[in-house]
């Protein structure tokens, strides 16, 4: 766990000092990676409608639909701790992402092919994806048997690669965006984890604790 932090925490400073410091390799994948996607969506309307119709349905918001959805469930077994858990962390992820943004403060790659609003550091679909994923397969985990937790965790790492991946291709985004997004929203994941812990989605009914009786 700690490993992973330290990874994460490395991966977003780096992707922010060497976009800050224009560091030449770093531009180099940078602009190559855009200039390629670009030559191939500027003359393919239809290759660049499916990934944006792909990244809204996938994207942050389709996240906040399945969590509501998650957090009604949870009310309703009166699993409170699980649906906190939901709200700090898949509903609130954009307070973390326009923070993020604000303080970077980048500009948009020119050749974007979709429109995009706000700054472009850190991708806030990278980081949203990485958060809704790993939001839901924890309050999910303890429900599904072992073989659907292998098909939801493979399922939840490709979608991850993709989200992140189309924003580069509609050229919306620089790659370095979408390490720093991914990592920030890890390392958010693990803060909403640590600090309001789910109990599980099919928990028991919360119930008060009842006083030892024994004498």
């Amino acid at each position: 766990m700690i490993a992973s932090v330290v990874v994460a925490v490395l991966a977003y400073a780096a992707m922010w000092v060497g976009y800050t410091q224009n560091w030449a390799w770093l531009d180099s994948v940078d602009t190559q990676l855009l200039q390629t996607f670009h030559s191939i969506g500027a003359t393919r309307p239809g290759w660049v409608a499916f990934w944006d119709v792909f990244c809204v349905v996938f994207g942050p918001n389709g996240f906040r639909v399945i969590a509501l959805v998650l957090v009604i469930l949870a009310l309703v077994r009166r699993n409170v701790a699980t649906a906190v858990f939901l709200v700090v962390s898949i509903g609130l992820m954009g307070v973390v992402t326009e923070s993020a943004k604000f303080v970077a403060g980048r500009p948009r790659p020119a050749m974007a092919l979709v429109y995009g609003g706000s700054t472009s550091f850190p991708s806030g679909h990278a980081l949203g994806v990485m958060v809704g994923v790993l939001a839901l397969l924890t309050v999910l985990w303890p429900s599904v048997t072992h073989r659907w937790r292998t098909v939801l965790a493979v399922l939840g790492g490709v979608l991850v690669v993709l989200v992140g991946s189309a924003r580069v291709v509609l050229n919306v985004h620089y790659p370095s965006d979408v390490v720093a997004g991914w990592a920030l929203g890890y390392l958010s994941y693990l803060l909403c984890v640590r600090l309001v812990p789910p109990r599980g989605i099919t928990a028991a009914v919360e119930r008060p604790a009842v006083p030892d009786s024994a004498h």
